[in-house]
């Protein structure tokens, strides 16, 4: 168990991890690579990035510059996703439950160098076929790294869940599109760190339903990858059909504080296969 409720900061989260387990860090390299990989997720990054968007240290060189990494595997993320191509399935055997309270508190929000994260106190969680998943943040692309029949999106959001116990991730993947201002980020952008490395303390509710589209269906899922280092393979990806709205000075200003094109291009399915939840 954690050491306390809250997590105060995107280290002691860090920290958590690593001492909840005998063997977690020896075993970073040699097939625990999630646990690595939630460190890269939530480390505040004080200096230069190690990796990029683009140039030398762009996403087709990240295996060469990230040693443990599966940036070259077989099962990699974002793809295309094409509806005829879908499997069509069911909410029985895809079960989706959100467990996101009226009320949440979000404790701060991070420059990274890469996106801007938004850090929650614990709490949000979702169940998925079977297991629970702890929301451990939420952070941007623009534009999207998922393209929908092969259109790629203004904006696109990640909400990134954790079980431990399974050492699996759920990412729930919202696009987004120009239109309508959005209270939700209306209020999102008060806080926006400008300078990479920068971090500001919120502390202050925020519902998360808000921001994400009113249905929920329908919605595919696949099995695939962090889209950054170190691409960990252990994600069930469920990205929503439904885009949400929110407008273009809106998307300007997400825009004005993050890297230019801050996504990774669409990566082949191979033998994977996409399923379309339909109810």
């Amino acid at each position: 168990m954690p050491p306390s409720k809250k997590l105060h900061s995107a280290s002691q989260h860090t920290a958590w991890l690593f001492a909840s387990g005998p063997g977690l860090v020896l075993g970073m390299c040699l097939g625990l690579g999630s646990v690595h990989a939630v460190a890269e997720e939530e480390k505040e990054h004080s200096g230069s990035p190690h990796w990029e968007y683009a140039g030398e240290l762009g996403p087709e060189q990240w295996a060469e510059l990230e040693g443990c990494s599966a940036c070259n595997g077989e099962h990699q993320s974002p793809v295309n996703i094409i509806r005829t191509d879908t499997q069509p399935d069911s909410q029985a055997n895809w079960p989706l439950v959100l467990r996101y309270p009226a009320e949440t508190t979000i404790h701060s929000v991070v420059n990274n160098g890469h996106s801007i994260q938004y850090d929650f106190d614990r709490g949000d969680q979702l169940d998925f076929a079977d297991n629970t998943y702890d929301l451990m943040q939420f952070h941007f692309h623009e534009p999207s790294e998922h393209t929908l029949n092969g259109i790629r999106y203004p904006i696109e959001m990640h909400l990134v869940h954790y079980n431990q116990e399974i050492d699996e991730y759920v990412v729930l993947a919202v696009v987004g599109y120009e239109g309508t201002p959005s209270d939700a980020y209306a209020f999102l952008e008060q806080y926006l760190p400008l300078q990479p490395g920068e971090s500001r303390d919120i502390d202050k509710p925020f519902n998360l339903r808000t921001a994400l589209p009113d249905s929920l269906t329908p919605r595919f899922h696949y099995r695939g990858s962090l889209t950054t280092p170190p691409c960990t393979e252990s994600v069930n990806w469920i990205v929503f059909e439904e885009p949400f709205m929110l407008s273009h000075e809106q998307v300007v200003e997400l825009q004005r504080v993050m890297p230019f094109n801050n996504y990774r291009g669409t990566q082949p399915l191979n033998d994977r296969q996409v399923s379309l939840i339909v109810h």
